[in-house]
């Protein structure tokens, strides 16, 4: 069984969420269930921090479009910072790169 650690932390445009470890099948339900504990403002951005992520699977990115969905609903923004590169690769396989805003790293996705 895989591991996922999610840490969260605030910052001056909205939650960031760390993602460390794998993003999978067995994990993503993680994702979901903190998400569900993120309040978002309208205005706001939340930040999937995944420079610390070593896996994704085809549930992992669908988690990550249930983020974006939860972003959406409450009328606040979602970006992506360190995406891994193979999970890069599978987000331009799918079209995903355009539909995220895509950051180096969570400064410059939280930079105001």
């Amino acid at each position: 069984m895989s591991a996922l650690r999610i840490v969260t932390r605030d910052a001056a445009t909205g939650p960031v969420l760390e993602l460390l470890g794998e993003l999978d099948h067995s994990t993503a339900p993680e994702l979901r269930d903190v998400l569900a504990t993120v309040t978002l403002r309208p205005g706001q951005r939340l930040v999937m921090d995944l420079a610390g992520m070593e896996f994704c699977d085809s549930s992992g990115l669908t988690a990550l479009i249930i983020a974006r969905n939860h972003a959406h609903a409450a009328r606040a923004d979602i970006a992506l910072a360190a995406v891994p590169a193979r999970t890069l690769r599978l987000m331009n396989i799918a079209g995903l790169d355009q539909i995220f805003s895509l950051h180096p790293d969570s400064e410059a996705a939280t930079r105001l």
